[in-house]
Formats: structure tokens, C-alpha cells, sequence
């Protein structure tokens, strides 16, 4: 028989292991307050006043998780960046040509701001005077930024796109017309479910003019679409674009 006064499975953890665990707990709490605050007042206006409130905490002691607010938004980011990841990378499971990954990429960029919109905020508008992340956090994003990249030179080098630009001035195209949508969308429909209103909607037209102006063909690029960085731009039928591997 098992005496009541005994830990049944696991061990009963140290003093360290609980003030580690307490501490881990307590940041979440701080972090899911401060994105509250921040839903509510605005990314710029984050109160560390009022975060230590929220988690029944006094503002001094705060500064023991984080020591400032530049500090506090930086673990922000760096959250919002590692929520947003998921949302972009089901296009493994969603199909397999190169229009099938793009489609996943738009709706989930906008779905990932319909439901946290103070993080796609933080991390995409960059609404924080004086803020920037550390360098830490931001070499986080490269992987992703890195996959997105191949996935478009892979395109063009087998030939199912050919933009007539590099892989990176590609990739850099559709980020600036999927944060377009979205942030029309944010600003006129924010409460049309991703997909839908006035600009979500925008999303199938928006991939029919890419698919219309990137299928290979013989026609050269427009004029004006040549890289003004120092890259090669990647012409119709050639294989050269392995950028981003």
C-alpha cells in the first residue's frame, strides 16, 4: 500500500527545480499580461506599471525577470516571432507546386495577425520608438527567412516560376504584397475572419497576377525589373537560381 506521505512517479523536485519552474511560470504570465496591455493601449504604450499589476507583482520587482521595458519587448519579438513560424509553415502538409506554398504563406501571414495582432504588430511594423531587437532574437528569423528563400530559388531553378528577377527581390515582392493585404486589413476589416472582407479577400487575385506574370514563357523581364544589388536576375528557362540554398 502506498503511504499518502510519499511522492507517487516522478521525484519531488528540488528547492532549485521549483524557484527554475516558479520562474518560468511567472514569465509567461508577464509576457501574456504585457501582450494584454498592449491589445488594450497599444504596442508603444506598454506599461511596466501595469504588467506588474496584472500578475500582482510591484513594478520594482519586475525588473527581475526583465530590467527594462527595451528588454521586455525583445522577449516579446522573440515570442511572436516563434508563434508566427507555425502559422507559415504548414505549407509542407498543404500541397506540393510552388503556388500551393505561396497561397499557405498569405493565409497564414494574415491569420497570424487576425489572432495577434499586437504581435504581428511588434514584429512586422515596428511600431516602438528606440526599439530594436537584439541580435539574438533576430537570428532566429533567419532559418525561416532562409527556407522561404530556397523554396523560391528551388521554383525558379526547375522552372515552374520564372520571375525574371533573383530569388531574393522575388521573395521580397511577395512579402511586401502579403503585408499589404494585411495591414488594409487590419486598418478596414478587422473583424472579417482572415480571407474575407474587402482586402482578405484579395488574396486569390493577388496569386493569380503573380502565376500570370511568373509562368515561363519566352518574353524577357519588363524593363526596370533588373536588380539594382548586386545579385543576377534569374531569366525565363535558366537554372541558375540558386539562391538562398
Amino acid at each position: 500500500m502506498v503511504d499518502p506521505g510519499e511522492p507517487v512517479g516522478d521525484t519531488v523536485p528540488s528547492p532549485r527545480e521549483r524557484r527554475r519552474r516558479n520562474r518560468e511560470q511567472m514569465v509567461v504570465s508577464i509576457l501574456e499580461a504585457a501582450r494584454a496591455v498592449m491589445r488594450e493601449r497599444g504596442v508603444a504604450d506598454l506599461s511596466l506599471r501595469e504588467v506588474a499589476r496584472r500578475v500582482s507583482m510591484q513594478a520594482p520587482s519586475l525588473y527581475e525577470y526583465f530590467p527594462s521595458k527595451l528588454a521586455l519587448y525583445d522577449a516579446l519579438f522573440q515570442a511572436g516571432f516563434r508563434r508566427f513560424g507555425p502559422y507559415i509553415e504548414a505549407d509542407v502538409l498543404s500541397g506540393t507546386t510552388f503556388w500551393d506554398f505561396l497561397r499557405c504563406h498569405f493565409e497564414g501571414y494574415l491569420r497570424f495577425a487576425v489572432e495577434n495582432p499586437e504581435l504581428y504588430q511588434l514584429l512586422f511594423e515596428h511600431p516602438v520608438p528606440g526599439f530594436a531587437p537584439t541580435p539574438e532574437t533576430m537570428a532566429e528569423m533567419v532559418p525561416l527567412l532562409e527556407r522561404y528563400t530556397k523554396h523560391i530559388a528551388d521554383a525558379i531553378a526547375t522552372g515552374e516560376i520564372a520571375p525574371g528577377v533573383s530569388a531574393s527581390r522575388a521573395r521580397d515582392l511577395t512579402i511586401a504584397m502579403m503585408h499589404g493585404i494585411t495591414s488594409q486589413h487590419l486598418a478596414n476589416d478587422r473583424d472579417a475572419p482572415p480571407g474575407g472582407g474587402r482586402y482578405g479577400d484579395l488574396i486569390g487575385p493577388a496569386l493569380a497576377l503573380f502565376r500570370a506574370s511568373w509562368s515561363p514563357a519566352v518574353l524577357p523581364p519588363l524593363a526596370g525589373t533588373s536588380d539594382s544589388q548586386s545579385e543576377t536576375p534569374t531569366r525565363p528557362g535558366s537554372a541558375s537560381g540558386t539562391e538562398g540554398r
